[in-house]
């Protein structure tokens, strides 16, 4: 029988007060102050720092030094930022570096994944996997010829299917694609064993980390994983639309062909050299010219999480899950709300999804009453825990609204349409 929290709001506030990562909330963004905030895992608050960073450089690299910017920090900024970004992910600094979005980063690995195995046919993925990465394999698979995408279910909606995968995994697979931690649910995969699997039969392992990066334990070198993509405008405070980063391990750097050939990536670009000559290592995953404004936001958000530290970070996110949970537990399930996410914190990452019936709909007053989740059809209200500014008080309040909106019925003076974004 697990152990169950107070109700009370005071030992929420107790438990802010014992909170050794809550003045990193000052350093945020949050003129709103009325405005609980439980979206990070869609999109991270404006970090503080990244005002002055952005003026700085468009006043000073920008406005003053103009082309000789490029000198003087911009050309190298995708390894430098991506190599901050690596010490998060338990990689090497000269294996990770920033560039275009996740589907594009993913679209290079994924073909140059299968490129360098003509032999292999098969892509496996799962149903749980986030549409757009899909979406991409998909693509893929009409532009190679024989090649083709297997999608395996889950059994539940809720966990990965382990044992399904292992049995797909086969001598004509040569890519195995999965998000770390799926974006419905939050279940989490143990990457080492699903790395084994794939490795065991010969293919290529790529994970998605969009959902993973800042949030959960990653060791990208301990698990032996090939190649990797993620975003940096959720758990990373990177701002929207923020390039994404890429994953590439040594050994596979000089095997594999980025299929966007750029002269990003070209070696000794400024010869101007008609035939396509690459870099030897992770630069030539690059292609275009980076947009220097939005890959400097990162920076900011990044480092705030390097100052407190990824053990400190999981270690919240766990306790404010199991808390919330419990909330859940005692005053949600009750009145019908499930849980859709993994009940164990090994297999979860740092967002709870709630299913109910009304879902839509409470979600709609939900925000009325601004407190901000996000909603991932059929009933999935998703309430992200960012522990760098998220509240034990945040989860309390809006647990105890959740309550209010369906027992006094207030959902239903709210439409079933949806919005376009959700």
């Amino acid at each position: 029988m697990k152990s169950t929290f107070p109700l009370d709001l005071s030992y929420a506030q107790h438990l802010d007060q014992q909170d050794e990562l809550i003045p990193f909330r000052r350093r945020f963004v949050t003129d709103d102050s009325d405005l609980i905030y439980l979206d990070g895992n869609s999109l991270g608050r404006l970090p503080l720092a990244t005002r002055h960073l952005m003026q700085q450089t468009i006043d000073d690299a920008w406005g003053r030094r103009l082309i000789r910017s490029w000198n003087e920090g911009w050309f190298t900024l995708p390894e430098r930022i991506g190599g901050k970004i690596a010490r998060l992910l338990g990689a090497q600094p000269d294996e990770v570096v920033v560039a275009d979005s996740t589907s594009v980063n993913l679209f290079k690995l994924a073909l140059a994944a299968l490129e360098a195995q003509p032999e292999r046919h098969k892509i496996i993925t799962d149903d749980l996997n986030f549409p757009s990465d899909l979406y991409v394999l998909q693509s893929i698979s009409r532009l190679r010829a024989g090649s083709y995408v297997q999608v395996v279910a889950s059994s539940d909606g809720i966990h990965g299917p382990v044992a399904a995968l292992a049995e797909a995994i086969d001598g004509d697979t040569a890519l195995v694609v999965l998000s770390h931690t799926t974006f419905k649910s939050s279940f989490v995969y143990d990457m080492t064993a699903v790395t084994q699997l794939a490795h065991q039969s010969g293919a290529i392992m790529l994970w998605d980390l969009s959902h993973s990066a800042g949030s959960v334990f990653i060791n990208l070198n301990e698990a032996n994983v090939d190649l990797a993509v993620g975003c940096t405008y959720k758990y990373l405070n990177g701002g929207p639309g923020a390039p994404a980063f890429l994953y590439v391990r040594r050994n596979w750097q000089d095997k594999l062909n980025n299929p966007i050939a750029g002269w990003m990536g070209q070696h000794r670009p400024f010869d101007f050299g008609l035939d396509y000559a690459p870099e030897p290592d992770l630069r030539r995953f690059l292609s275009g010219t980076p947009p220097i404004l939005s890959l400097a936001a990162i920076e900011a958000g990044v480092d705030l999480l390097l100052e407190a530290g990824m053990d400190n970070i999981r270690a919240k996110s766990v306790q404010q899950s199991e808390y919330l949970i419990d909330l859940w537990r005692q005053l949600l399930a009750p009145i019908g709300f499930r849980l859709n996410s993994p009940s164990d914190s090994e297999q979860r990452g740092s967002h709870i999804s709630l299913g109910h019936e009304e879902g839509w709909r409470i979600n709609l007053a939900l925000i009325d009453q601004h407190i901000l989740p996000d909603f991932r059809r059929p009933d999935n209200i998703r309430l992200g825990i960012t522990p760098l500014y998220t509240t034990y008080e945040d989860l309390w309040t809006a647990v105890t609204h959740l309550r209010t909106i369906v027992t006094q019925k207030q959902y239903q003076s709210y439409s079933q349409t949806a919005h376009t974004v959700t």
